[in-house]
């Protein structure tokens, strides 16, 4: 008798391995676009806590990111994932598709992360705030 395994026996393994490696690298893929979030929430904080000490001083909001001293790129860079853009009283950040220096892989989907400087409140695409 020969020991050793059936090509069968191969083909189910290398299914079933598949099979999990799918799922894995699913799984892996929304993990880190999940993790990249934390870039835009950093940030936006940082505007906010500006926004609301130069609301403080000057009592309004400003648009002009020169007037808050932060820096925020406002267009797709190669280091950043998200372009930010601001208003009267919600700053919001924009997951950038394209782009460079592998801060926009093809898997990115369009999705964006808004704060509320009056309230604090945090809304945006699901899974992302």
């Amino acid at each position: 008798m020969k020991k050793g395994f059936t090509l069968l026996e191969l083909i189910v393994v290398i299914i079933i391995i598949g099979i999990l490696a799918t799922l894995g690298l699913t799984q892996y893929t929304a993990v880190v676009e999940k993790s990249r979030s934390a870039e835009a929430k950093a940030i936006l904080g940082e505007v906010r806590t500006a926004q609301v000490a130069y609301k403080l001083e000057q009592s309004a909001y400003t648009t002009t990111m020169t007037d808050l001293y932060v820096s925020v790129p406002t267009a797709c860079a190669s280091t950043h994932y998200f372009a930010y853009t601001f208003s009267s009283n919600v700053a919001t950040a924009t997951r950038c598709t394209t782009g460079s220096a592998g801060k926009s892989p093809g898997g990115a989907t369009a999705s964006t992360i808004t704060i509320n400087y009056d309230t604090g409140a945090w809304s945006g695409t699901a899974g992302y705030y």
